[in-house]
């Protein structure tokens, strides 16, 4: 009797494979759809969109962008999550991703189990702003006054529990600063109050707010990724002005759902590299404020995993209540 079960128990685990390697084969046969959790029109949606038209050529098939804004990402992570897992329905995964699991008290899937990461897409930066007529003319004269002067400074950000505010938590804390944080319902009215001077300093993604800043209306002291961004090449980064701890920048990838086939997840990602790499490519990224980082599966999922526990810290440590 027992014989017998383990050769059932081995004959469904060859027709499993048998049916994965055939899955493999035949792919792709239909369009491939990219679930966005932003709406139309913001960075992640344009680069998914950038990358998507390149690579429904190298597939030879239509690749679908579906923005399903809201919810911190979670409705777009579940419908992906509980997708078949053929290669046919992927995630934009980023930053939002990582934070949902430490933000929430629970969630509809676990990132870390329900999803197969196929490529890193790009990074783009984060931007410490001051109004144009700000006293400070360098991140290090503001963080002597903040230290001078605890409490006196307000430092805005957009909502609670985005990438954005948690940047301005982390930089708070490495800073050794008692500056306080002030969320700000999107990017337009952070920049209003910043204008306005009801602020004192602000963190935002950088490609929303250049237009500011090329129009001499905002200054940014520093940037906080590992290296000056391209389009702002005098700008420093928050390492070279005394922070060497505060290094954080936005990033996205793409991933599928859990137990899609190995070799359909290679091919993706050999796709993926192939418009990533692309000079074309590269250029309207570059002109997006994003950088092109295209990388292997177990890249793109030791990140998921390592920014999970970062942001997950950053919000215990700034007591953020769970939604």
């Amino acid at each position: 009797m027992r014989s017998t079960r383990w050769i059932n128990a081995g004959l469904f685990s060859l027709v499993a494979l048998a049916i994965g390697s055939a899955q493999a084969q035949s792919f792709p046969s239909k369009t491939v759809r990219i679930v966005v959790p932003f709406g139309a029109g913001g960075v992640a949606d344009l680069t998914a969109r950038t990358v998507g038209q390149k690579l429904s050529e190298s597939l030879g098939q239509p690749v679908l962008i579906d923005n399903k804004p809201g919810a911190g990402g979670v409705a777009a992570g579940d419908a992906v999550a509980k997708a078949e897992p053929d290669g046919y329905t992927l995630l934009l995964m980023s930053n939002g991703t990582a934070v949902s699991t430490g933000l929430f008290k629970s969630l509809p899937f676990d990132a870390m189990r329900d999803f197969a990461p196929i490529s890193t897409l790009a990074t783009f930066d984060i931007a410490i702003l001051v109004p144009a007529d700000s006293k400070f003319k360098t991140l290090g004269e503001l963080l002597n006054f903040a230290k001078a002067n605890p409490g006196k400074l307000n430092l805005g950000s957009i909502n609670i529990g985005s990438t954005q505010n948690l940047a301005a938590e982390l930089f708070k804390s490495t800073s050794g600063t008692d500056m306080q944080v002030v969320p700000y319902n999107g990017t337009p009215a952070l920049i209003t109050a910043l204008r306005g001077g009801q602020l004192d300093v602000g963190v935002e993604i950088l490609g929303p707010v250049l237009p500011q800043v090329t129009a001499n209306a905002l200054r940014v002291l520093a940037v906080t990724g590992e290296k000056r961004a391209a389009v702002l090449p005098d700008v420093p980064t928050a390492k070279e002005s005394g922070l060497p701890a505060f290094v954080a920048s936005s990033w996205n990838a793409l991933a599928a759902p859990a137990k899609t086939p190995k070799d359909v997840i290679a091919r993706l990602n050999k796709d993926i590299a192939l418009a990533l790499n692309n000079p074309d490519i590269k250029k309207k990224l570059h002109e997006l404020n994003v950088e092109a980082l295209p990388g292997t599966p177990e890249q793109a999922a030791a990140l998921l995993a390592s920014e999970t526990k970062r942001w997950g810290d950053v919000i215990n440590a700034a007591k953020i209540p769970k939604q």
